[in-house]
């Protein structure tokens, strides 16, 4: 059921994957959606969808790894959707290597995109909220982050940066109306899961460990996880704040 109020979201990767799926999950809900992306034909494909079903949205190409873009993006949001509400980044990359074979510039590559590509959006979407006294800012991380992962090791450690984020700047917003939360799928089917497997020279023995790596011995859909970020972005989670909620089959069951 939609929330009465009606309130815009900017989502980092809404392209494809669990990106759309949060982006067509939220604009089920009632809220206006821009679907932020360096890929501009997935955005609009995103924002076709969402209008079939009779929804709001943007499509709006942001290059998350630029500070100048970010800015520019989130101004053009509130001029054409209006203030932003809602901050959930989705957008990341990965490829599968042994930390040894990792070079600096493959470690620059995973941080600018998977952590501080989370702090420039946060950092733009933060002090409107902030003076408007609501929002809802909620980081796609990963079990990676939570338990580490093999052939991962720089990935895992700046998703493990961003669970760590997230809880610090829940605290520091905590009563100004605004809650910070994580959600963190496990091995989930998208088109990104099977570019690095199919790199993989071992990639039918990659899919087969990750699969019986999950108690539920499947892979998640992207469509199990846009609904947890619906929770969090709701009206009726003002109380929930700093947490972590794995979607993963139960691969991770931490306390």
């Amino acid at each position: 059921m939609a929330d009465s109020v009606v309130r815009t979201a900017l989502v980092t990767g809404g392209a494809s994957g669990i990106g759309r799926e949060v982006c067509l999950a939220l604009a089920a809900a009632g809220r206006h959606v821009a679907v932020a992306d360096i890929n501009t034909v997935g955005a609009a494909e995103t924002v076709g969808l969402i209008a079939d079903a009779g929804g709001t949205a943007l499509a709006i190409e942001m290059d998350i790894t630029n500070s100048d873009s970010v800015i520019q993006c989130c101004g053009q949001v509130e001029d054409e959707l209006g203030p932003i509400d809602i901050l959930v980044n989705v957008a990341g990359w990965d490829k599968f290597m042994k930390f040894v074979d990792t070079d600096e510039d493959f470690w620059d590559l995973i941080i600018e995109i998977n952590y501080k590509g989370t702090l420039r959006t946060t950092h733009a979407c933060v002090p409107g909220m902030i003076e408007r006294g609501w929002g809802r800012v909620i980081n796609i991380a990963s079990d990676a982050g939570r338990v580490g992962s093999s052939l991962e090791a720089v990935y895992s450690g700046a998703k493990g940066g961003t669970i760590a984020f997230s809880k610090t700047l829940a605290r520091e917003v905590a009563r100004k109306g605004i809650t910070v939360n994580v959600v963190c799928p496990g091995p989930t089917e998208t088109a990104l899961l099977a570019e690095i497997i199919n790199a993989n020279a071992d990639s039918d023995r990659v899919i087969a460990g990750m699969t019986n790596a999950v108690p539920m011995k499947r892979l998640g859909q992207a469509s199990e996880v846009a609904p947890a970020v619906v929770y969090f972005a709701s009206e009726g989670a003002g109380f929930t704040t700093g947490q972590t909620l794995s979607v993963s089959g139960g691969l991770t069951m931490a306390g």
